[in-house]
């Protein structure tokens, strides 16, 4: 890894569009390694990959977090904040939390964010209008207390779906936050949502043909776990 110096032969673009990526992948070459972070209590730092893929550019990489309401947030360090990253470079993030002791009962949901500048070579662009794309990748990133009650693995089967006079309610007893996806309901499909501990959500429904529910979950790795059935109560 190597840091921003006066020296630097790159110009770096002061205007630019950004462009809002959902998956771990940032157009023009920088991918971060994981689709999701998790911050157990007990660790003193979290450490995150990202890597450069191409083999001619360099970028200019800033990272922060936001809380989950998208408001930029200083409960955690990221070190370094910003730094350029060379053609096929691979680069180690520290994320360290810094802020107050959180809700202990449950996990609490940030965002981590990266953004990447391509590189300007001064010699190629001199008298030009040049418009800098940056791109911006968002995972959710989890702070996760020691000492709650069972593990997260342990969480899916927990869910609760329970019929309503206009739809149905999906209920998380659980002190994690759930992501639930390929779910079906009484043969209706429904789009992937996440769940907060301890909330329900209320989802209309038409005439239901049957009260079984398939679901699966998003696990710590960002796999798909295997599917699960429950019945509507």
């Amino acid at each position: 890894m190597y840091f921003i110096s006066m020296r630097n032969i790159f110009c770096w673009g002061i205007t630019f569009f950004v462009l809002f990526m959902s998956h771990s992948s940032l157009a023009g070459g920088i991918t971060l390694a994981g689709t999701r972070v998790i911050y157990p209590e007990q660790s003193k730092q979290v450490t995150l990959s990202l890597r450069n893929t191409s083999d001619k550019s360099s970028f200019l990489v800033q990272s922060w977090v936001e809380n989950a309401n998208g408001e930029k947030n200083h409960d955690f360090v990221v070190a370094p904040p910003l730094y350029v990253s060379g053609p096929n470079n691979e680069n180690t993030l520290r994320l360290i939390y810094n802020g107050a002791a959180r809700n202990k009962e449950q996990e609490t949901l940030y965002y981590f964010n990266v953004k990447s500048i391509p590189s300007v070579d001064k010699s190629k662009i001199s008298g030009q209008n040049v418009l800098m794309l940056a791109a911006i990748t968002r995972v959710k990133l989890f702070y996760r207390p020691s000492g709650l009650a069972f593990l997260p693995a342990q969480a899916p089967e927990k869910m609760r779906f329970q019929r309503t006079g206009s739809g149905i309610t999906i209920e998380n007893p659980t002190p994690y936050y759930l992501t639930l996806a390929q779910i079906t309901v009484g043969g209706q499909k429904l789009d992937d949502r996440m769940i907060a501990p301890y909330a329900s959500e209320n989802i209309a429904l038409k005439k239901l043909s049957n009260n079984e529910v398939k679901f699966r979950t998003i696990n710590d790795f960002g796999a798909v776990t295997p599917e699960m059935k429950a019945q509507l109560r």
